[in-house]
């Protein structure tokens, strides 16, 4: 997951997509309680939270973080990955994610960014969290 996606909650809930985001991530969550998916962790998300001016967002997203199984570090094989994906459209810090999560061999990439969805171009799953939702539990719209 991307920092859009820890940070949905503390977004205008009276618009109906970041409330259906919102319930998604806590439905998330409760699967990588209940060990259903895992949920990998990166350098990257660690940085982009550490510049979250609210103290208080950036304490929670901490904590959600520390349910991940896996961690991953960037590295040169992430470093020459980002540049490729900035040359598919995504910008910097979106390309680090995904490269991490590639590297991690995530089967999903979740954000609430659809021009990051539309413009990867990979074998990874990235695709929005209450897409997610749907397709991991089987239920249908």
């Amino acid at each position: 997951m991307d920092t859009s996606v820890f940070n949905r909650p503390f977004d205008d809930q009276t618009q109906p997509r970041i409330g259906l985001e919102t319930q998604a991530l806590q439905v998330i969550l409760r699967l990588v309680e209940t060990e259903v998916v895992e949920l990998v962790g990166s350098s990257v998300l660690e940085y982009e939270n550490s510049r979250n001016p609210f103290p208080l967002r950036r304490q929670w997203v901490e904590r959600q973080l520390q349910l991940a199984n896996f961690y991953q570090a960037v590295d040169d094989q992430i470093a020459e990955r980002v540049a490729e994906l900035v040359q598919q459209g995504l910008g910097q810090i979106d390309a680090f994610h995904v490269a991490c999560a590639e590297v991690a061999e995530s089967d999903y990439f979740l954000t609430c960014d659809d021009r990051l969805i539309r413009r990867y171009q990979g074998e990874l799953r990235v695709i929005n969290p209450v897409n997610f939702v749907l397709e991991v539990t089987g239920e249908n719209l």
